[in-house]
């Protein structure tokens, strides 16, 4: 019985260990849990134009502590790498985004649900006068749906929507 009773309790303690090991994510960053790993999308283009696909990829950073994400369109022809981070100071979700085309954003970010979240972004050297964006993922059916507006010269553009399916492919750059 003592040999039985010894037995169960190392098992208990080796499915614990396991299930401590699964690499964790702040507090903060939990919205973003069911994003991790490889997504792309294929926007909507006029008849004629030429098809465009993003592809990104989500992962857990720094212990935990932040979310890297990379993304490429066509293959490397644009692309971007952001930061997301927790900030004590601002007691909010902030990132940076980094792009090839020579500019970056900074901005923050707002839970609206355990799946759904907002990000409000200053564009710094963007070529096209776009100066702020604000753009609204949500996480259902295992794909999420990006709704992007640009305040363009002035004036917010309407509303573009993607949607990101899982995906095998890489992020390219060139």
């Amino acid at each position: 019985m003592a040999h039985l009773k010894s037995l169960l309790l190392s098992m208990c303690l080796c499915t614990f260990s396991v299930f401590s090991a699964e690499p964790q994510l702040s507090e903060h960053l939990q919205v973003f849990k069911p994003y991790l790993g490889t997504w792309q999308a294929d926007f909507d283009v006029a008849q004629g134009k030429p098809a465009v696909q993003d592809v990104s990829t989500w992962q857990r950073a720094l212990n935990g502590m932040a979310i890297k994400t990379i993304h490429s369109i066509n293959e490397g022809e644009y692309g971007g790498e952001s930061m997301i981070f927790w900030d004590n100071n601002k007691q909010s979700l902030v990132f940076y985004y980094f792009t090839t085309a020579g500019f970056y954003t900074k901005g923050t970010m707002n839970v609206l649900s355990p799946t759904q979240f907002v990000a409000y972004e200053n564009v710094n050297g963007s070529q096209e006068g776009i100066t702020k964006v604000k753009s609204t993922s949500e996480y259902k059916d295992n794909s999420f749906i990006v709704s992007t507006s640009y305040l363009k010269k002035g004036q917010w553009t309407k509303p573009e929507k993607r949607i990101y399916t899982r995906s095998n492919k890489e992020v390219k750059f060139k």
